[in-house]
């Protein structure tokens, strides 16, 4: 882009030489100070101005660009709503970019949501997945979507070098995603937006090495074909091998994505498929507590392994997905997805328990086997019209979800005790495991699970597009069916819908702040009564309750002020709980109510400075429960304040080099529902640096990341009642090549 201008005084000719550009709407923009040149004619031709940046304006449903400093986006997809600015609408979202996922070299989303204050992260019970707490409420790893479509995504550990953003959207999402295939989320969600070909052609080789032996390479291609680069192709590999700073656990990851997509003048299309294997041996996983126990012993050295050995674990994942939109005017667009995921698991697992407060320890095992077919679809059709001076989006649609889950396994007859102390010696080998249960060599068929909705909402934009208002309802239906694996008969044939409503407004009272509220709704399947020979009391032994929902208020403020934006938020979300109540009847008459304040900051306030963080107050209690009995306790695993924080600054004296720092700051947290055992507060400072050049003309970044700088030994987690460990000092580094 060039300028040219006649100037008849100095003041006009300093305006021109100090012109700038900013272009917030459409992305972060750059924009190299205008220089003059005097013409023959003593005219002032300004030289060409070069504007850098994704300021790209896509059609159809595009991924919100970059915001200021590169690591978070300026919106991301609120569910079937399709991508938003975060400005514009009633729900809090934070998308974390590529970027950040490469400059802190994270390998897993819990690497990338460590960021994020709303959420704490963990290990899932007794095996080697992630799992979640966002809000207090927990998030399972089987439940996170993958470009807004559930069932899809990798399970448990997903790495994350395959995508291009990690979105987290907070609150109760029953009604914009539907509801998840566990049921959890009710906190939040968290979706994938994989890599996808951009209008820059990628060449990218990455080597990595982390402690102890990790070695990996990883290959990023991407290229864009045909007339107005209407195809696009991008390829990724990654392969790494190796121990990890904890004692003895070994963990390989083969992992690879291929996206495909078409934009036309009305039609885009996009096809992403990838494999997801993580393999470990010897995994430090979660530790349960024996219910005698009257205090939690301090936690072992970070790098200790108390898990015994021989074991291992398995996990793959092969998925692929497509999606397609159609504009058939200038108000309609219709869209399609479908994908289906296919995934192997098997295991030894060997989960160790904590008897004593001198550390002494028990163990139990197990041999999991496990496979599951996934098929998942959605359809609907967003118009837009105007009645009056209102303009509506109207969207509408159908979502479906149909699994079938093959499973065998065999147990350890309980807990071996005694054979252990977390600070000491483990079991070299796992305890002897007893009869399976269905065929190991060949899994019988478990469980099915069909979830079927059908929505519809209406925003509504008045005021000059100033104030805009949603409301909306979604029609879910579950049946789950559960077979028993021995004959082969039906146990459990279980059916039942539900409707959840979503309201949600917000105003721009500035160019640059925002107010915005909302009312949401999550929905999970009820819980199984416990059998007639647990508790022959029971009125409904082994009944399943019907589906209940969890409500959500919120209020809140948001900013961006270009540079610099964040949010403030107060919500409150209640959810229900079961329990036998006073007529020996299991019914959902518990509650769990979580009020929290959040406040989230992000962006580059001052050019060469970037900050992300922020702090999220929980104020959270068990508010209905059995007999009263823990009326006013704080819920398992949720601590009172979680504070983050984490600052780049681009060194003045070496061009190209960044520094970085980190602290992450959790409260205690109680293990028990009755608050008698505790893990104490925790905080952990990570360090970096990165320095980016040229060799032979090709850019060149290295990379170097510690984390746990202090080597601090710390309880991470209390989540489920069972107890994840922090990781220790832990140095990572990598060397990037561009060609």
């Amino acid at each position: 882009m060039s300028l040219s201008a006649k100037c008849y005084g100095p003041l006009g000719l300093a305006l021109l030489a100090s012109a700038s550009l900013l272009a917030l709407s459409s992305g972060t923009v750059l924009a190299q100070e205008a220089s003059t040149t005097k013409t023959k004619d003593n005219t002032i031709q300004l030289d060409p101005i070069t504007v850098e940046g994704q300021a790209q304006q896509e059609a159809g449903d595009p991924t919100p660009p970059v915001y200021a400093g590169g690591q978070v986006a300026t919106g991301g997809r609120a569910g079937i709503l399709g991508n938003k600015d975060t400005f514009d609408t009633a729900i809090n979202t934070s998308s974390y970019t590529e970027k950040l996922i490469k400059d802190q070299q994270a390998d897993t989303i819990a690497d990338v949501v460590d960021n994020d204050p709303g959420v704490v992260t963990s290990y899932s019970y007794g095996g080697s997945g992630d799992r979640y707490m966002i809000r207090g409420f927990v998030l399972d790893g089987d439940d996170v979507s993958l470009d807004g479509l559930y069932g899809t995504a990798p399970r448990q550990l997903v790495d994350v070098s395959m995508y291009d953003r990690v979105e987290v959207t907070k609150g109760a999402s029953g009604f914009i995603n539907g509801m998840s295939p566990g049921g959890s989320g009710i906190g939040g969600a968290i979706n994938l937006v994989p890599k996808r070909a951009t209008d820059t052609p990628i060449t990218s080789l990455t080597t990595t090495y982390g402690m102890d032996s990790e070695v990996g390479t990883h290959l990023d291609v991407g290229r864009r074909f045909g007339k107005d680069n209407q195809f696009g192709i991008r390829a990724n590999l990654k392969y790494s091998d190796g121990e990890t700073s904890i004692d003895d656990e070994e963990r390989e990851t083969i992992a690879g994505a291929l996206s495909f997509d078409y934009r036309g003048d009305d039609t885009r299309i996009t096809i992403d498929s990838g494999h997801n294997e993580k393999n470990t041996d010897h995994g430090r996983t979660s530790i349960t507590l024996n219910s005698a126990l009257t205090a939690i012993p301090d936690a072992p050295s970070a790098s200790h392994n108390f898990n015994a050995d021989g074991t291992w674990a398995d996990l793959q994942d092969d998925f692929v997905q497509g999606r397609i939109e159609h504009d058939f005017s200038e108000n309609i667009m219709g869209y399609a997805a479908i994908g289906t995921r296919h995934m192997e698991e098997s295991g030894i697992y060997s989960t160790s328990r904590i008897d004593g407060t001198d550390g002494t320890m028990s163990y139990s095992s197990s041999y999991i086997v496990r496979e599951d077919t996934t098929n998942s679809a959605m359809g609907g059709a967003r118009i837009k019209f105007d009645t009056l001076d209102i303009s509506h989006e109207l969207n509408v649609g159908a979502s479906g979800m149909w699994s079938k889950s093959h499973q065998a396994w065999a147990f350890a007859n309980g807990f071996a005790r005694n054979n252990g102390n977390i600070y000491g010696e483990t079991p070299s080998s796992y305890p002897a495991l007893g009869a399976a249960t269905g065929d190991l060599n060949d899994p019988g068929l478990r469980n099915t699970n069909d979830l079927t909705s059908y929505f519809i909402a209406d925003t509504l934009n008045f005021l000059d597009d100033r104030v805009h208002f949603t409301a909306g309802v979604r029609r879910q239906s579950v049946t789950t069916r559960q077979f028993d694996l021995t004959s082969g008969a039906r146990t459990i044939n279980y059916s039942a819908d539900e409707y959840t409503p979503m309201f949600g407004v917000v105003g721009n009272v500035t160019e640059q702040v925002s107010v915005y509220a909302n009312y949401m709704e999550s929905l999970s399947p009820g819980e199984t009564a416990p059998s007639a020979g647990s508790d022959p009391t029971l009125t409904n032994p082994s009944e399943q309750l019907a589906p209940y929902t969890s409500e959500q208020y919120e209020i809140g403020v948001k900013a961006d002020y270009g540079t610099i934006g964040g949010s403030i938020a107060l919500f409150q979300i209640e959810k229900p709980s079961a329990y036998k109540n006073a007529s020996n009847t299991f019914a959902a008459d518990g509650e769990q109510r979580n009020r929290g304040l959040e406040l989230q900051v992000f962006g580059e306030p001052v050019q060469g400075t970037r900050i992300l963080g922020g702090v999220t107050l929980l104020d959270a209690q068990l508010t209905d429960t059995q007999n009263g009995t823990n009326n006013g306790n704080s819920p398992i695993a949720v601590p009172d304040y979680v504070a983050k924080l984490g600052v780049e600054y681009d060194l003045p004296f070496l061009h190209g080099a960044t520094v970085n720092a980190r602290v992450i700051h959790t409260a205690s947290q109680y293990a028990d529902a009755a608050n008698t055992l505790e893990i104490p507060s925790w905080t952990r400072l990570d360090l970096g640096a990165r320095y980016e050049t040229e060799v032979g003309n090709y850019p060149v970044t290295m990379r170097a990341n510690v984390e746990n700088v202090t080597n601090n030994d710390y309880w991470a987690s209390a989540n489920g009642g069972y107890l994840t460990m922090g990781a220790p000092l832990t140095a990572k580094v990598s060397l990037t090549v561009d060609f």
